[in-house]
């Protein structure tokens, strides 16, 4: 078993197409629907960074703010999204702040959270450095890991349905959208539902 942490970088604020409601609203909601799914998923936490969103760049307050988590977390495994635009997937264009999660989650890994002289007040707070030992990407055009989900696809589908105000289809549609996305990338792979990644190994877990 795996412990889970989800580390999110932006508030949610931006993403809803009601005019009738707020910013300030629209995050309060968005973040307890993280907090619904996680507990869905069994997440070990759930951590938030509240930074703006939809304007997220790959500062280096972000990489120092994810260098962080890294080194209190220490995971052997860091899942993120894709640095760049991949326009050829279903994700289309791809939002901003998933390439810029992605940039910073990556520099995060090396070299800040390894370094003890990268941003010497980490040390200073009690956060050692940490290596981490494989990144697992989203979204890459060019996937090389395929993960087996096949036992897990009731629990992932409920964990999105907490996610009900970004939800423009019905329960039913989501849920086969979800079948049907991760059987096509189980095809030929001898799994009958899958998630793929680009997997880039750092060092090799003990």
């Amino acid at each position: 078993n795996w412990d889970v942490t989800y580390v999110l970088c932006t508030n949610g604020s931006k993403g809803s197409g009601d005019e009738n409601i707020t910013s300030e609203e629209i995050a309060a909601i968005r973040r307890n629907e993280q907090i619904e799914a996680g507990r869905v998923l069994g997440l070990k936490d759930v951590v938030f960074l509240d930074y703006e969103d939809s304007i997220l760049e790959p500062s280096l307050s972000l990489r120092k703010d994810i260098a962080r988590q890294i080194r209190k977390y220490r995971p052997d495994v860091l899942i993120t999204t894709y640095p760049a635009r991949n326009l050829n997937s279903h994700y289309g264009l791809g939002h901003p702040d998933h390439i810029a999660a992605g940039e910073a989650a990556m520099a995060a890994v090396f070299p800040t959270a390894r370094d003890h002289l990268s941003f010497p007040e980490l040390l200073k707070d009690g956060y050692e450095p940490h290596k981490v030992s494989e990144v697992w990407i989203i979204g890459a055009p060019d996937p090389d890991l395929w993960v087996d989900v096949s036992d897990h696809m009731e629990t992932s589908i409920n964990a999105l349905l907490q996610h009900s105000s970004q939800m423009s289809r019905s329960d039913e549609e989501t849920k086969e959208m979800m079948y049907s996305g991760r059987r096509e990338r189980a095809e030929g792979k001898g799994m009958i539902y899958a998630e793929t990644f680009k997997r880039v190994i750092i060092e090799k877990i003990n």
